[in-house]
């Protein structure tokens, strides 16, 4: 096996507090709260993202056998390199759900985590459990967080109700791993659950599509102007394969005309000049982990994510961008949010790939409504699109939709 790039996207749901980013610490050694609005409210807005390779003792057998050091914790022998991932540690608040739902297109599994010393569910536990749901996500392990905080009857006592919550969810038999993150005490079981975890198949043949997470700007300020490097783009490829060289398209792209009364945006073709892993330079990425693609656009269009949403392909290959879309709506059966129906002109937010976008309800009969997006999007067939409604003024997850 290969450890210059990822077999698996790893996400961490859960309630506000809960530990998903120290669980993400824990595992690759990387705080993931870098965004300034992130350290300055104390919580994830953006998604945060890190790479760690699992390694294994063959000497031990269980969980401590699984390290992401160089030490097996078991026999204090050599541990060799067993499997390398990225990890995405998505918004727990309810406000911010509109993040956690655009990342779960690049997701291929989710350490759902639950603090021991709240009762559980919490309402953004609930929601993520309707994600979870939703998507059809699979390779779930459920992370009993913050268990040193409650003692062992109170852990246990908490561990029955995090079975009862699960009960009649397409997750109901998922593990559930008891944790102390600041003691890294049993990350190396969770190591093990996802080291087992099951790896999709990937389409590497296909037409070359990819989801952007992050986009960025690594200039420095002052810098010489003759050594400025051009933007880069981070996120994972579903389909198909890149090399170093590629012309590229990015849609819908850069928005071009601030004052229309539609906003126009106008598609990027630019050309991959590097590629990499963390700090691992590659040629050519797959689908499997989070890369970052360097490129010659002008890096004040990747500047503070600003192409996060976009899809990446060859030129000439990409679905067109819309501005309108008709979708058949699958309500949730929510019994804490009031019955609504659904009425014209009412304003949604659509999780589309990693795209999130206000759309307002132009038509609606039954099941069916048509929309007009307040800014265009590109999407592929059969993206199911999750959908936030404001309901006593605060947006709430109520349903999904699929594209007709």
């Amino acid at each position: 096996m290969s450890f210059e790039q990822s077999v698996l996207n790893i996400g961490t749901l859960g309630h506000i507090d809960h530990g998903k980013t120290s669980l993400t610490r824990a595992i690759t050694g990387t705080w993931t709260d870098k965004h300034s609005e992130s350290l300055k409210r104390n919580m994830t807005i953006k998604l945060g993202f890190a790479d760690a390779v699992i390694k294994k003792c063959p000497n031990c057998q269980g969980a401590s056998a699984y390290t992401t050091t160089d030490t097996c914790k078991g026999c204090d022998g050599k541990a060799e390199p067993f499997m390398r991932i990225s990890m995405l540690d998505a918004p727990g608040h309810e406000t911010l759900m509109a993040t956690a739902i655009a990342g779960s297109s690049v997701i291929d599994g989710i350490l759902f985590v639950i603090a021991a010393n709240e009762p559980c569910p919490m309402q953004q536990t609930k929601e993520h459990l309707m994600i979870i749901n939703i998507l059809g996500l699979k390779n779930i392990v459920v992370v009993q967080s913050k268990v040193d905080l409650v003692g062992r009857e109170g852990a246990i006592k908490h561990y029955n109700q995090i079975k009862d919550f699960l009960k009649g969810s397409t997750i109901e038999n998922a593990p559930i791993v008891p944790v102390m993150t600041n003691q890294n005490i049993n990350v190396d079981a969770v190591l093990e659950k996802i080291a087992n975890m099951e790896v999709p198949k990937r389409d590497t043949e296909a037409t070359p599509l990819m989801y952007v997470v992050r986009s960025f700007d690594v200039n420095k300020p002052s810098m010489d102007a003759t050594a400025i490097l051009g933007g880069v783009i981070g996120g994972a490829v579903v389909q198909g394969r890149f090399k170093v060289g590629d012309e590229i398209e990015v849609r819908p792209g850069i928005k071009t005309d601030e004052h229309a009364k539609r906003e126009n945006y106008t598609p990027i073709i630019t050309k991959i000049t590097s590629m990499s892993t963390g700090a691992n330079k590659i040629s050519e990425a797959v689908p499997g982990g989070l890369i970052g693609i360097s490129t010659e656009v002008d890096p004040a269009f990747t500047k503070g994510d600003g192409l996060m949403g976009n899809i990446v392909g060859h030129v000439g290959k990409l679905p067109e961008t819309v501005n309108t879309i008709a979708l058949t709506y699958f309500k949730l059966n929510r019994k804490d949010l009031p019955e609504q129906g659904i009425k014209e002109n009412d304003p949604l937010i659509l999780g589309i790939g990693t795209a999130t976008v206000v759309g307002y309800i132009k038509k609606a009969k039954k099941d069916r409504i048509e929309l007009e997006l307040r800014h265009p999007i590109c999407i592929v067939k059969n993206t199911k699109i999750a959908i936030m409604r404001n309901i006593a003024q605060r947006w709430r997850l109520t349903g999904y939709g699929m594209l007709q």
